[in-house]
């Protein structure tokens, strides 16, 4: 079997010790703020993660950019050359185009290189719904799986990768412009906290408004129970952006609710292009279950 290379981007949110556990690389998205263009790094070498999220808390706003298509093509071209054919799984085009990139370069060097395998996946997932497909792909590679049936397995999949979040204020997704500036005073005022899933087409959108923070808790437990299916690949991962103490809290009411599962939980952190629309606070758990049916376009 000729070996393969992983390859996803900056929303995948995969700490070193994952990628290199895994053997996934990333290509670092941008993040914009004052005069500063930064690599948007998973290790947070260019800005520090409270530091970043401090800063949010302070009212600075920070934008994101893709990967762009030569970054694309320089990595892309380097593993060709070095023998690897590329599997490339992005964030939710729905999110960013980052994936639309990867494929136009798929296409110019699949010209160039007409024996190199260069499958490019849209993950309809962002933040550890995008690494636990990364990571997923990694296992099978391992098992011995070749690179077209790891494609196929992560696209029959991927929609199987649920998403249940919350976030603390949505003032920061205001900011980032995701929602009306009438929804955000409005859910403020009445400390509307939304239950934030990943919607069938790979879109973020709110499917509960719950009043209070233990009571959204409380609901994305029960939503997780709905959902949750056994999988021979389930990972479980709650995710937090700077507030580690309501993820514990989250994952201990989960286990406590699923005792005779015997499920294992980490606890993960969103990096700087999920956090830079959610804001510190966010808290949530991704995890394989039923698949997503829900599509935001036609409610």
């Amino acid at each position: 079997m000729k070996k393969f290379i992983i390859i996803t981007d900056s929303c995948a949110d995969l700490d070193k010790e994952k990628r290199e556990r895994y053997d996934i690389e990333y290509l670092p998205m941008r993040v914009l703020y004052d005069d500063h263009d930064i690599p948007a790094s998973l290790d947070w070498k260019y800005i520090s993660y409270k530091a970043f999220y401090e800063l949010m808390r302070n009212g600075k706003r920070f934008k994101t950019a893709q990967v762009n298509a030569s970054e694309y093509k320089e990595t892309f071209e380097k593993y060709i050359k070095e023998g690897y054919d590329i599997l490339s799984i992005s964030c939710s085009s729905a999110l960013s185009s980052s994936f639309h990139a990867s494929e136009v370069v798929r296409d110019e060097l699949k010209a160039k290189y007409p024996e190199a395998k260069i499958y490019c996946v849209d993950s309809r997932n962002s933040s550890l719904g995008l690494g636990i497909i990364c990571m997923t792909a990694s296992k099978l590679r391992a098992n011995g799986v070749d690179i077209e049936d790891t494609y196929n397995y992560i696209e029959n999949h991927k929609q199987e990768v649920n998403q249940l979040v919350t976030v603390e204020s949505l003032s920061y997704l205001k900011r980032a412009g995701r929602v009306s500036t009438m929804s955000a005073v409005f859910g403020g005022m009445l400390q509307v906290k939304p239950i934030i899933i990943s919607d069938i087409n790979g879109q973020n959108t709110a499917v509960e408004k719950i009043k209070g923070r233990k009571n959204s808790f409380t609901r994305i437990v029960q939503m997780f129970n709905e959902r949750y299916q056994e999988n021979e690949n389930q990972m479980i991962c709650v995710v937090n952006s700077d507030c580690e103490e309501d993820a514990k809290t989250l994952r201990d009411m989960i286990l406590e609710a699923n005792k005779d599962k015997n499920l294992e939980i980490t606890i993960e952190k969103i990096g700087p292009i999920v956090g830079a629309s959610t804001g510190p606070g966010t808290v949530g758990v991704f995890f394989f279950g039923k698949p997503e049916t829900f599509d935001s376009n036609k409610k």
